[in-house]
């Protein structure tokens, strides 16, 4: 008797690494559907719709300006108050987006993870592209302040170094989606770790070079900011775009060595609860 050909099988995943990358560019109609759906559903049926997107980092940026630049008198290395904390918040967004949006993916799509089959990874992937949709809009919004500063007369300027952003972007999103696989993991079990996730990505921001350049710590403090993956990345678009700051290539590599590992590890898990975790949701 002639064996069955199914054009697919379905069947747990037994390799710890197994991202089955064929299966995923398969799928990329829907991975492109689900980030339409991401960036559409955010603010639909708001007022001001895709406005939020500015007003959002404007308005942290204000705030930051008046607490930290104009009461606590923190120095920003003599560049506008409000571009120094804008270029921070506009890369610390992306980033915190992508932890905070992956985070669930289990508990939030367990619905559809049980009644479709798709790669799942594909549901965090679709995350990590709809914030980059995001961080562009808010990236143009960051170029405006910048070309109004410089001409204005701001001492500042760009450098090579700015060719490095696709890079730096690569690696927030690496981290973002590393830690967002092993936070959503572990929620499928611990939903602790559901009301602390927000809580803990604020407090990161401020063991990241956001509000203040490393060059204002001392020196005791600056190798615990400096283990922060996030800072060294925050640093090299600082300096690539306002000249401030400094540019660590062994830092950068660092934070590229995290992110890799995060993204290991965080698969490995992933891969691992894919298969039970619609007992325990």
């Amino acid at each position: 008797m002639e064996k069955e050909k199914w054009d697919v099988d379905i069947k747990p995943s037994t390799g710890l690494l197994d991202i089955k990358l064929k299966e995923i560019w398969s799928y990329r109609d829907l991975l492109l559907l689900l980030v339409r759906r991401d960036f559409v559903s955010v603010y639909k049926q708001t007022i001001l719709g895709p406005i939020w997107f500015f007003i959002q980092p404007l308005l942290t940026t204000i705030i930051f300006t008046v607490v930290f630049g104009k009461i606590a008198k923190i120095p920003t290395d003599g560049v506008p108050p409000m571009l120094f904390y804008l270029t921070g918040i506009t890369l610390w967004n992306y980033f915190a987006d992508c932890v905070n949006a992956t985070s669930d993916t289990f508990t939030k799509n367990a619905s559809i993870f049980g009644k479709v089959y798709f790669p799942r990874i594909i549901v965090p992937v679709s995350v990590v592209c709809s914030n980059l949709i995001k961080f562009g809009i808010q990236f143009i919004l960051l170029v405006g302040f910048w070309t109004y500063f410089f001409v204005q007369g701001g001492n500042f300027q760009l450098n090579i170094n700015l060719l490095l952003l696709p890079y730096l972007i690569l690696v927030m999103a690496g981290l973002g989606l590393g830690i967002g696989m092993i936070i959503s993991s572990l929620t499928t079990k611990y939903r602790d770790l559901t009301f602390l996730i927000s809580f803990g990505v604020q407090l990161l921001m401020y063991a990241s070079p956001v509000i203040y350049p490393i060059s204002s710590l001392p020196e005791k403090y600056k190798i615990f900011i400096l283990a922060n993956p996030m800072s060294s990345i925050i640093e090299t678009f600082r300096y690539a775009a306002l000249g401030t700051g400094s540019f660590n290539l062994l830092h950068l590599a660092y934070s590229s060595g995290v992110a890799i590992f995060v993204l290991f590890v965080g698969n490995i898990i992933f891969n691992q609860v894919e298969k039970s975790f619609m007992d325990t949701v």
